[in-house]
């Protein structure tokens, strides 16, 4: 009796382990679990150690004013400001590859002037490097830059043209040194460049304009160029591009640098939102103004500014 009693309950202590027990699991579940694991860290570990890295920010900026027996008068006009920029950089500690790309666009359109163009730029920029020393590289830059659509001086004529798609158009191309002393700073030196300027028009080119003989697409330079460009944030939401570019011919008055400065801020004042401000100053020794029959004419600081608040997106 006593043998009985202790079988029962063993069976009851048995049968309450199992019902306890966890139900058995797929094998393929946890193999499908294991592999998604492996495929999640192996994504965190090349995001880690990816040599490239990539930023972008597209921006629209719109006003508009409308008037309608208005007392204090006005003139109905309508105002777009389009920007794009994208950068794409690799480094992988021994070779330093930086592109950027800037295009930009704007007109204004009121009732008494019709469509003017406000903005344009199109611009290019690669630098390729391999490591000689700490910070230091070795290598070559090339660097081109036009415009979308015909220029006019409005001061002057609303209908003779001055610029337009490659006329002007400038390419570049250097060998030298970029030092990246910090994140935000990077110079490149070129003691040996050669940069073309074209004017792909026939009524430009005949004018010798931009430098070019008359009745000549392309003027030819060999000389130096240094570039610096800072990149970085001043503040939680504001940030800094600057870019100084000073080139010398050394086949024509090379004691005469040729000076080109951008310089953009931006303010996000939301997630969307956001103010900009792009200057830009140009001399150009073969830039020349006020060239009439009776004088040559002379070069000039160029100065452009753009201020807007518009929709942002980074990326």
């Amino acid at each position: 009796m006593k043998k009985l009693y202790i079988a029962a309950a063993a069976s009851l202590v048995a049968g309450t382990m199992s019902a306890q027990a966890p139900a058995a699991t797929d094998p393929t579940d946890d193999i499908a679990k294991n592999a998604r694991a492996v495929m999640e860290q192996a994504e965190a570990v090349a995001e880690k150690t990816s040599p490239w890295t990539s930023k972008g920010a597209a921006g629209l900026n719109v006003s508009q004013a409308t008037f309608s027996n208005w007392n204090a008068g006005g003139d109905p006009s309508i105002a777009v400001n389009a920007s794009f920029n994208y950068s794409l950089d690799y480094n992988d500690a021994k070779n330093l590859w930086t592109n950027r790309l800037e295009l930009a666009f704007g007109i204004n359109r009121t009732s008494t002037d019709g469509t003017r163009k406000t903005n344009d730029k199109i611009y290019f920029s690669s630098n390729y490097g391999r490591l000689v020393a700490r910070k230091l590289y070795l290598g070559g830059t090339a660097t081109f830059n036009t415009q979308f659509a015909k220029g006019y001086d409005y001061k002057v004529s609303s209908t003779d043209y001055i610029s337009k798609f490659m006329a002007p158009g400038y390419l570049s191309f250097g060998l030298g040194l970029t030092y990246t002393p910090t994140p935000w700073l990077t110079l490149i030196a070129s003691p040996a460049t050669y940069r073309a300027t074209f004017v792909c028009d026939t009524k430009l080119s005949d004018a010798s304009s931009f430098g070019v003989k008359s009745g000549r697409r392309v003027l030819n330079e060999f000389g130096a160029n240094i570039r610096a460009e800072v990149n970085t944030k001043l503040w939680r939401k504001l940030s800094l591009y600057s870019r100084l570019e000073l080139y010398s011919n050394y086949l024509h008055n090379p004691q005469n640098i040729d000076i080109n400065w951008d310089v953009q801020l931006d303010y996000a004042l939301t997630g969307w939102l956001t103010a900009n401000l792009y200057v830009n100053m140009i001399y150009d020794d073969d830039i020349l103004f006020g060239k009439t029959d009776t004088s040559p004419g002379s070069p000039r600081l160029q100065l452009k500014e753009v201020l807007g608040i518009g929709f942002q997106v980074n990326f």
